[in-house]
């Protein structure tokens, strides 16, 4: 049997998608475009809702000015290093960055899933509950369900970031990844992992999968009472307040599942990191433009904002 060497490492190797010089300038622009997208359309999302008090009171555009937040936030943590990597050819990481990190992608990652779930509940109180619109979705409540966003993530990704601090690692750390996710980072691990392994079969399962299946419940909910109505164009109505949704619902499950939910999630390959791409960096850019090109509301706001602010 081979002696792993021990050693705790003091940084990690990330082997990232290619070596080839011609490869890493491509995706040093493609990543630096889709991240100035990602600012640009997010940050413009922000303001427009922040300087509209009318849009600031409306629970849906309350939690898009949060995503827009988490959004940024996610790409953030891992584009800047991901063109560091590329433009330098210098693919390590330290060991307390490679935690850090850890820590902001998990964070990011879950509050995105926890405002998509209270924006489905918003949702599926205006379409189902329309008389009690106004009480389950108070600014009280909202301010609740934001709450409840940002910090039991935080909760969440502190437990595992402090699990990981505690295991050690097999010398030279090299990661099968671009990022420093939990299973690839488990690949170079050299003490048992039993518990770190439990929750995350527990614990990490009911932390996404909760939002999700809160999310499911509500599109069914709002189906159901959609088929209901009488007229077409109702029906019509009903349905577009629910597509932005539902395409970032779909989009962002989607790299979720393939990535975390496979048989082989353990061994990531080029597929998992090319879906990684889409759920961090692509969708996150696309975000903004899924929901203001179909909402005229939105669409008025941003020109007021650019008006008082570019003439």
């Amino acid at each position: 049997m081979i002696q792993k060497n021990t050693t705790q490492v003091s940084e990690f190797l990330l082997h990232g998608f290619s070596s080839q010089p011609e490869v890493q300038t491509v995706l040093f622009f493609l990543f630096l475009s889709m991240y100035l997208l990602n600012l640009i359309g997010n940050i413009t999302i922000i303001l427009s809702i922040r300087c509209d008090m009318q849009l600031l009171r409306t629970p849906m555009y309350f939690f898009l000015s949060y995503l827009a937040l988490a959004d940024m936030g996610f790409a953030s943590t891992i584009i800047p290093k991901a063109l560091q990597t590329l433009a330098s050819h210098k693919k390590t990481i330290s060991y307390c960055g490679c935690l850090i990190q850890m820590f902001f992608y998990i964070y990011f990652g879950n509050a995105d899933s926890y405002l998509l779930a209270s924006m489905a509940y918003d949702r599926y109180a205006a379409i189902c509950q329309p008389m009690y619109y106004s009480t389950m979705m108070s600014h009280k409540r909202c301010l609740q369900l934001a709450a409840v966003s940002w910090t039991v993530p935080m909760i969440h990704s502190l437990l595992y970031t402090i699990l990981m601090a505690r295991v050690e690692f097999c010398h030279p750390g090299e990661i099968r990844h671009f990022i420093c996710d939990i299973y690839p980072v488990l690949e170079v691990s050299c003490s048992e992992t039993k518990v770190i392994d439990f929750v995350l079969l527990t614990e990490g399962m009911v932390e996404i999968l909760g939002p999700f299946v809160l999310i499911i419940v509500s599109y069914a909910l709002i189906f159901y009472s959609i088929m209901k109505l009488p007229s077409a164009v109702e029906k019509h109505k009903a349905f577009s307040t629910c597509g932005s949704h539902i395409s970032v619902v779909v989009l962002f499950y989607g790299g979720v599942s393939w990535v975390y939910f496979k048989p082989n999630a353990k061994n990531p390959s080029l597929q998992d990191m090319i879906a990684t791409v889409m759920y961090t960096m692509v969708i996150p850019m696309l975000n903004p433009f899924i929901y203001t090109l179909r909402n005229s509301t939105m669409k008025s706001a941003i020109r007021r904002v650019i008006r008082q602010h570019f003439h």
